[in-house]
């Protein structure tokens, strides 16, 4: 059964920095591309950013870019999501999440591209 489970959320001033983990189980995490969602109150849940099994490739949302950095340890089977220059209107709960498929490509940026997702962890910018 695959788990994932997400850390490192808070409360951070504008233009303050958080670094989210996500913890992986239940399979061979090396395999698997990961991504990073976030729902604020009132939206539909949007991509942050994603991961390629190999490491190599990595996707961004547009508003992130030059600010968030995915990373992942495939010996530690954790990904990370590096926060930098945050924003209010980054405040929302954050999701670590990965597809049934293996070896799969880098650049799934829609949520039902996604079929495990863990708990979220809430970021809250204040100004």
């Amino acid at each position: 059964q695959v788990q994932l489970v997400e850390s490192g959320g808070g409360l951070v001033q504008a233009g303050g920095s958080l670094r989210l983990s996500c913890a992986a189980s239940g399979r061979t995490f090396s395999r698997y591309t990961m991504g990073w969602f976030r729902q604020a109150p009132g939206k539909e849940r949007e991509f942050v950013a994603a991961i390629s099994w190999s490491v190599i490739g990595t996707y961004y949302a547009d508003f992130v870019k030059g600010r968030f950095t995915i990373s992942r340890d495939n010996a530690k089977s954790t990904v990370y999501l590096q926060m930098n220059s945050l924003k209010p209107e980054d405040t929302a709960v954050y999701y670590c999440a990965t597809p049934h498929t293996s070896y799969s490509a880098t650049n799934l940026r829609r949520p039902s591209d996604y079929n495990y997702w863990g708990q979220g962890t809430q970021v809250t910018v204040s100004s």
